[in-house]
């Protein structure tokens, strides 16, 4: 696949993207937004985290993308029982009398981590390692993932016993925190008539792995101006409360900030945003659509900031 300029390739992208949509929303009814950003996760090569209440089709959306996408699809379920060999494999003594890695279901282009904070940290550890390295080590020896290689993680937001909650250095991994909601009336009336009858909607297949692998690095490409990737920065940097671009108010609100990975995934998406968007190059507009998705799990909350119920997406709208 090879495009003649970057213009068409980018054209491309954003015919693929509305494809992509289009067929997804066969199966999945409203969640537009989660749609928009789990796409762009997998196009700006990053992994995403979804948080929502059971029962809100998360595994559903991660199985639909990997049938539109054509990539291979592992889920996890992880328990409080799961251990880190459950998830990247193990060697086991053949009948040659020599050990031979098995292989885990991390061994997949999409990875859905089921409820990943039912398990302790040493498993969560195990996968966490996987998305950042992009292959696991097994005695010693070290097994490539295949690319590409997405991991879409779910989250239960009601606190319950014998729940391991991700620890902030594991959720930076997360280019996204996507925040699932309840549908509308109209909506929930659509799912019901769609899933209570015997007609099962057929989608069709628009991209592979190799094309996916192509616009990934196409996103990377794309040109920023100075004053795009200045603004993304110093975004970043207003939420550290002891940094010098903090204002008094983020000082009483935040205990900590994000650090230059939210940076980092802030050019990125809005490269991608810009896209899909038919831009060839991000403005300050497509850094403000995706700074809640990628700061809003990087900023921990003070004290003042929880007595006064003051959410996440409160204060980066106040920083915005």
């Amino acid at each position: 696949m090879q495009y003649n300029t970057d213009v068409e390739a980018a054209d491309a992208l954003k015919e693929a993207y509305r494809q992509t949509t289009s067929e997804i929303s066969k199966v999945i009814v409203g969640q537009d937004e989660v749609v928009k950003s789990v796409l762009i996760s997998i196009f700006s090569n990053g992994h995403c985290l979804l948080v929502g209440v059971p029962g809100l089709a998360k595994t559903l959306l991660v199985q639909t993308v990997s049938q539109v996408l054509d990539l291979d699809f592992s889920r996890i379920q992880f328990t409080p029982d799961l251990m880190p060999s459950d998830i990247i494999g193990s060697e086991i003594l053949g009948e040659d009398r020599n050990f031979k890695f098995i292989s885990g279901p991390v061994f997949a282009n999409i990875i859905l981590a089921d409820e990943i904070n039912r398990t302790p940290p040493k498993t969560q550890a195990a996968l966490l390692e996987a998305m950042q390295e992009k292959s696991v080590t097994v005695a010693g020896v070290t097994h490539k993932l295949t690319k590409p290689f997405f991991v879409l993680a779910t989250q239960n937001p009601i606190e319950q016993e014998g729940t391991y909650p991700l620890p902030e250095a594991q959720l930076d991994r997360f280019m996204f925190n996507v925040a699932l909601d309840y549908p509308s009336l109209k909506e929930e009336l659509q799912i019901v008539k769609n899933t209570t009858s015997s007609i099962v909607p057929e989608v069709k297949k628009v991209l592979n792995a190799a094309q996916i692998i192509y616009f990934q690095q196409l996103v990377r490409n794309i040109p920023v101006a100075d004053n795009v990737l200045e603004y993304a920065v110093k975004l970043v940097s207003k939420t550290r409360p002891h940094g010098e671009l903090a204002t008094a108010e983020i000082k009483r609100l935040l205990n900590w900030g994000a650090g230059p990975r939210a940076s980092q995934f802030l050019i990125l998406g809005a490269k991608c945003h810009a896209v899909i968007n038919g831009k060839y190059s991000p403005d300050i507009e497509d850094v403000q659509a995706i700074a809640k998705p990628v700061l809003r799990h990087r900023i921990i909350r003070s004290y003042h900031a929880e007595a006064e119920g003051l959410s996440a997406d409160a204060i980066i709208e106040k920083l915005l």
